[in-house]
């Protein structure tokens, strides 16, 4: 069983005493964050391991996941366990508001969300004592020391998936090697989301056995869902050109909006949907439209988009709607240091997809898609206005871009049910045949 050999080290034993010391503090910050951004008290206090629901009868799998991308991307590998588990549920764990927000109208049939107890002793007996999962799955870099190794205390089996460390976590982890050999040693299995990862954390001392590369969870990300009558409704609302920039951050939106004034000046009438990323900056972001020179109406307010210039599309999860309704987008996160956002959400669409240059977060994806034509990077408002001009003006470019895109995703399709049948074998080989 892996784990049941490892040794905790002094430092894992450090973080622990720290980990405690410092719980009260931590849940004061968490639990006001969260009431700030509109959490009611009951739902905060998952977060303290008070559970705000009954566990289900049967096998219960448990997914843990860091934030918004990392709960969407595990949507389709928590569909295909439940499709082949028909006596199985799943739980969903995450620590931002934002995440409970977007899972809240996307989550399968028999699977729930709870916030994840905070990496201290009383609030993880709490969660386990009350949810006794069957199996857990870890997504992406979510590493907390105290969840993994009270998890496997209890004899829950683990894997991570989608794994991804940068060079500087990856180099951090030098100087506490033997430590990370022991947390990676509670897996049963690891698959990293790409090459560099998998040679990291095997430099690092993480055994060959359990470790490889891929599938990329973000390729196989389920498409968002479209509300059909709110999207008939953009249609009459845009009967001309228009283009949206989705996920756009802190210093993206002026190049966005220049990038819309140049291509403005040869497409009449051409209008803007902004989607940002965090719609809590929606704000200043109004306000800088209205420096531009350019009209807004904004979509949290219940406002239509009218004959405005930009609608600022300020709510989460409608990313769906808007891929759906634009024959073009821009993904934020590629002109500045966030380094970019998946290019498959949006390739579900068959959306020609447009990026910045500093796409590191997903390299290969966007490696891919560019040298398959499904996308094109930029470098500046100036070149965004002038393939926005091409795409929207020439038919036959925007359809072999977006019939690129839709052969990129059929690929990624067939992946998805391979991981499901490791994790199985890996996690529950005592359901395999059942069901």
């Amino acid at each position: 069983m892996s784990g049941a050999g490892a040794k905790a080290t002094p430092f894992y034993h450090f973080y622990r005493l720290v980990a405690e010391c410092a719980a009260p503090l931590i849940w004061r910050r968490v639990n006001g964050k969260l009431g700030h951004e509109g959490i009611p008290e009951e739902r905060r206090k998952e977060r303290l391991g008070h559970a705000t629901a009954d566990r289900p009868d049967g096998i219960l799998l448990w997914f843990h996941a860091a934030s918004v991308g990392e709960s969407v991307s595990v949507l389709a590998l928590v569909q295909e366990l439940l499709d082949t588990l028909p006596q199985a549920s799943a739980l969903i764990t995450s620590g931002t508001a934002a995440s409970a927000k977007v899972l809240a109208n996307r989550l399968p049939a028999r699977c729930q969300h709870q916030f994840a107890p905070i990496d201290s002793a009383a609030p993880l007996r709490r969660f386990f004592d009350h949810w006794r999962p069957d199996a857990g799955v870890f997504v992406e870099s979510e590493i907390w020391p105290q969840l993994l190794v009270r998890a496997r205390a209890r004899g829950i089996p683990l894997a991570l998936v989608n794994a991804r460390m940068s060079r500087t976590t990856l180099r951090n982890w030098q100087r506490l090697e033997a430590t990370f050999r022991f947390l990676m040693d509670q897996f049963a299995v690891i698959r990293t989301q790409d090459r560099a990862t998998l040679d990291g954390v095997l430099a690092l001392g993480a055994d060959p056995e359990q470790v490889d590369v891929g599938p990329n969870l973000k390729a196989l990300i389920q498409a968002p869902p479209v509300d059909e009558q709110a999207l008939e409704e953009m249609r009459i609302a845009y009967p001309g050109p228009v283009w949206s920039a989705v996920s756009t951050h802190e210093g993206e939106e002026e190049a966005v909006l220049d990038a819309h004034l140049l291509a403005a000046r040869k497409l009449e009438g051409l209008r803007l949907i902004l989607v940002p990323r965090h719609p809590t900056r929606a704000d200043d972001i109004a306000r800088l439209i209205a420096e531009k020179g350019l009209s807004v109406t904004r979509r949290s307010a219940g406002e239509a988009p009218g004959s405005a210039e930009v609608y600022l599309a300020d709510t989460l999860g409608e990313t769906g709607l808007w891929y759906a309704l634009s024959p073009v987008t821009f993904l934020g996160g590629s002109f500045g240091p966030a380094g970019g956002h998946t290019p498959f959400e949006p390739a579900c669409f068959g959306t020609p997809i447009l990026h910045g240059p500093k796409v590191a977060n997903f390299a290969e994806a966007y490696a891919l898609f560019d040298s398959s034509g499904a996308a094109k990077s930029v470098a500046d408002a100036e070149a965004l206005a002038q393939a926005l001009h091409e795409i929207l003006t020439d038919a036959a470019m925007h359809d072999s871009i977006a019939t690129a895109a839709r052969r990129i995703r059929e690929r990624q399709r067939g992946e998805i049910a391979a991981i499901a049948r490791l994790l199985q074998e890996k996690l529950l080989p005592a359901t395999l045949g059942k069901g």
